[in-house]
């Protein structure tokens, strides 16, 4: 029955990091003028409640990483740490100007690329800039994404000092023939010093990302990737998928063929094995890809029904505004999704001129907005209501009849008031908010947009 049910919907789709998705962002509507004035409304509405939350991308890496499918510059010169920084610190300049009031700063988070491509001290001198003109919340959220192999005391400590308590590894898998296909080759030894280092200096949540599905992998892999990862217990854990999108990437996922990947099949049961293994080390399921600790933060938000999911992926705080900083960088305003030019030049020179480099974008109208809401309850909350006024399900005539089979299928469980994702169906979290996806459903597209569900 398993087997039936991979086949059957093992079909490509988005991972709703954002509803709508990129790709069906209609550009024609959106404009920077548009954009600032979501930004303006978002922040009055929200600032003094609950705060902003800020990305920054930053984009350099010393190697290509081949899994890797996030926007990156590949170089060994660290001169470009200065001019970017610098660009980043303008942009925010620019912000701040559209703002009434000083930003309570809630969640900040340094993505990449390699944030610790960046120097300690460099590093600092971007929070500074950033912190100069705001205010740090009570109990802020901050963190990053460190390298094993290049993650040092002095990063930890230095963002440490500067408010960070949450850091995540990169770990992907320990078998050395997977890692010389991905192009990421670091030993546990690694990955063992930074945890522990993290963790002496009083980090209260260190996460490790392990992927399923990567070229010559095989389900004994993922039993002693995962061996290994249970001697160190990180606080939680993003156990998922490969996406496999040669289509964006280019030559970047071209150190493999195509017959190298495991079938959709045996991605399953690497998934099912791990899951069972995680789940017998204490580790509880949370959302959708993510395993948590009972005492990290992420299980606390799950169980209080907390949980957000946005650009950053799932977080255990909220803000309306989420802006985003840096080349190629997504901001999110509730109201309209803004995305940064993807070109390191282009972006340093929009700024020089005074202009937030914001290239596209989406105006969510009421339609989005209902449907926004119950994609971000299953992949929240893995169920969702029509109690309420502004989530009458009687609006998505459409969708009833989609979820009918994945009903009978026993993925879901539907009654008058509400639907739920049952154990059954919680891989196939995507597949039941893709129902929801009336844009997905009306402009079918004719070329592989996104990834495989399984």
């Amino acid at each position: 029955m398993q087997s039936t049910l991979v086949s059957k919907y093992n079909v490509a789709g988005p991972r709703y990091t954002s509803y709508p998705t990129v790709p069906y962002w209609k550009n024609d509507d959106f404009s920077l003028r548009e954009w600032k004035k979501g930004v303006i409304k978002s922040f009055s509405e929200s600032n003094s409640e609950e705060g902003i939350s800020l990305y920054i991308h930053l984009p350099f890496c010393e190697s290509l990483c081949t899994f890797c499918g996030c926007n990156k510059r590949i170089t060994k010169n660290h001169n470009v740490e200065t001019p970017y920084l610098e660009s980043v610190l303008n942009e925010w300049r620019l912000y701040l100007e559209l703002f009434s009031e000083r930003p309570i700063i809630k969640e900040l988070h340094l993505g990449g690329g390699t944030p610790t491509f960046f120097s300690a001290e460099n590093l600092k001198l971007l929070l500074k800039g950033i912190f100069r003109d705001a205010t740090v919340a009570e109990n802020p959220s901050f963190s990053f994404e460190g390298h094993p192999n290049n993650t040092s005391e002095a990063h930890l400590q230095t963002l440490f000092d500067c408010g960070f308590t949450r850091v995540s590894y990169g770990v992907q898998d320990y078998n050395p023939t997977v890692q010389v296909a991905i192009h990421r080759l670091q030993p546990f030894v690694n990955v063992k010093r930074v945890t522990e280092k993290a963790r002496e200096i009083g980090y209260t949540s260190v996460g490790h990302d392990i992927i399923f599905g990567l070229p010559f992998q095989k389900k004994e892999h993922i039993i002693y990737t995962i061996e290994k990862t249970k001697e160190l217990m990180p606080d939680r854990i993003a156990f998922y998928s490969y996406a496999h999108v040669p289509w964006i990437k280019g030559n970047g996922q071209r150190g493999f063929k195509e017959e190298d990947l495991p079938s959709a099949a045996e991605k399953r049961e690497m998934y099912e094995t791990g899951k069972k293994m995680l789940e017998e080390a204490g580790y509880l399921e949370i959302g959708m890809d993510h395993f948590a600790l009972k005492t990290d933060s992420l299980y606390s938000a799950m169980e209080d029904k907390n949980l957000h999911r946005n650009f950053m992926g799932y977080t255990d705080s909220k803000t309306q505004l989420m802006l985003g900083l840096g080349v190629s960088a997504i901001g999110d305003s509730w109201y309209s999704f803004g995305q940064n030019v993807k070109n390191v030049e282009e972006y340093q020179e929009l700024v020089t001129q005074n202009i937030i480099p914001v290239y596209r974008g989406h105006i969510l109208n009421s339609e989005d907005l209902l449907i926004r809401r119950h994609i971000l309850n299953m992949m929240c909350k893995l169920e969702t209501s029509w109690e309420e006024k502004s989530l009458q399900f009687k609006e998505l005539p459409e969708v009833l009849e989609k979820l009918k089979e994945m009903e009978e299928d026993g993925l879901i469980n539907i009654d008058s008031q509400k639907l739920q994702i049952t154990e059954k169906g919680r891989p196939y979290v995507r597949n039941v908010c893709m129902a929801f996806d009336l844009l997905l459903q009306r402009n079918k597209p004719e070329t592989q947009l996104f990834s495989m569900t399984v």
